[in-house]
């Protein structure tokens, strides 16, 4: 297998933590060129991380014919342009979510991919999480070959058929700290929507590929920027309600996911924990390996219960140091690593879409459609969108 030369465009806080450091330790591409307008990120890129060329020009770094593929890590202002360039010399892209910040430029990008045939992924890395794919096959599987265990209680016989009867469900918690968002997320051009469409797109494209079908109308409140509820029905009678509270604590932990149908549910906790119940032969409790864990003598046990052990210990050595950022430690995998490797494993055709473009539009779509309900009160279908 060739080494895939990547140039990365756009080396911010969000590249420099997730995705250069991952190209740069792969064994299966290189880092071979960053691109970004600013000289001190330049220069942190070949001297921290060996990028091999530095430049301020995006359309050099694609035009270059040693780059294979881009890795687009910029803000959504600069999209479309990038992805529709690239596509011209025919060479795969990797692109944060949001895809941008408009329907109209999404569809663009949509057509520019269609049109092109690239290997295309967008950063949807939730889908990667070792924790939430373990999920995600259970319980796939599950609703395709329903076996229910034996003990489920069936009170009486002779019970009306119901035309929802095993239909499934999805429950998403967030729980998060607006005290720790960046200054760029309130301003109204960087971000239009607030976090309905930066944030929310992980989550809605989660509810679209556990449920595996279509969505079909959405309704949201909004009280301002900080607290969203939001109920998803799809065309084959399944739900999903997503419930986001910026008012919350990093002192707990942040997503909490519980799949149900077919007598049996799965749940997701802060993906390094997924318990089951109702399904024959999946495990009751199954634990995940942490990253960047300082306090490995503390929650030895792992899990959910391991994790907020590990927690209260970093919390304590924040405080007492006074440094805030003393408090992560021991985070789950939330699959980013995992979908930058995996997308090069898809452009080298050893395995499918990782998270393809028309997966993307979708979780924009109902984000849309969500935006679009609170604001008009009303329900709005996402065919409208």
């Amino acid at each position: 297998m060739k080494k895939l030369n990547f140039a990365v465009i756009g080396c911010g806080a969000l590249a420099q933590g997730t995705h250069i450091p991952c190209l740069a330790q792969s064994e299966k591409a290189n880092l071979h060129t960053c691109c970004d307008l600013s000289d001190d990120i330049l220069t942190l890129c070949q001297t921290k991380f060996g990028s091999q060329h530095i430049c301020k020009d995006w359309k050099a770094a694609i035009e270059n014919p040693e780059v294979d593929a881009i890795c687009l890590c910029t803000t959504e202002k600069l999209r479309f342009p990038v992805i529709s360039y690239a596509a011209q010399f025919h060479k795969p892209v990797y692109v944060e979510k949001p895809l941008a910040t408009s329907m109209e430029e999404i569809y663009k990008i949509q057509k520019a991919v269609h049109e092109s045939g690239i290997p295309f992924c967008v950063g949807h890395n939730r889908r990667n999480s070792p924790a939430m794919r373990d999920a995600h096959d259970i319980f796939r599987k599950h609703m395709e070959d329903n076996q229910q265990e034996p003990w489920r209680w069936k009170r009486e016989p002779g019970r009306p058929n119901r035309k929802d009867d095993g239909r499934a469900s999805m429950s998403v918690r967030v729980n998060d700290d607006w005290y720790s968002w960046k200054g760029w997320v309130f301003d109204p051009v960087q971000a239009p929507y607030g976090p309905m469409l930066f944030e929310m797109t992980h989550f809605t494209d989660l509810c679209n590929w556990f449920m595996d079908s279509e969505p079909e109308e959405v309704v949201a409140m909004e009280t301002g920027m900080l607290n969203h509820a939001i109920i998803i029905k799809y065309k084959t009678g399944e739900l999903a309600t997503l419930n986001m509270c910026a008012n919350g604590t990093f002192g707990y932990p942040k997503e909490l996911y519980e799949i149900m149908g077919n007598g049996a549910i799965v749940v997701v906790d802060h993906m390094c924990e997924v318990r089951t119940a109702g399904i024959p032969g999946a495990p009751a409790v199954k634990k995940y390996d942490f990253i960047k864990d300082r306090h490995q003598d503390v929650g030895i046990q792992g899990g959910i219960e391991g994790f907020r052990e590990k927690k209260a210990a970093a919390l304590k050595e924040a405080a007492e140091a006074n440094d805030p950022m003393l408090q992560f430690t021991a985070e789950p995998d939330k699959g980013h690593w995992a979908a930058l490797e995996n997308f090069i494993d898809q452009i080298n055709g050893f395995r499918g879409e990782v998270c393809g473009v028309d997966d993307a539009v979708c979780a924009s779509q109902v984000a849309f459609a969500a935006i679009k309900s609170a604001r008009e009160k009303r329900f709005v279908r996402v065919d409208e969108i």
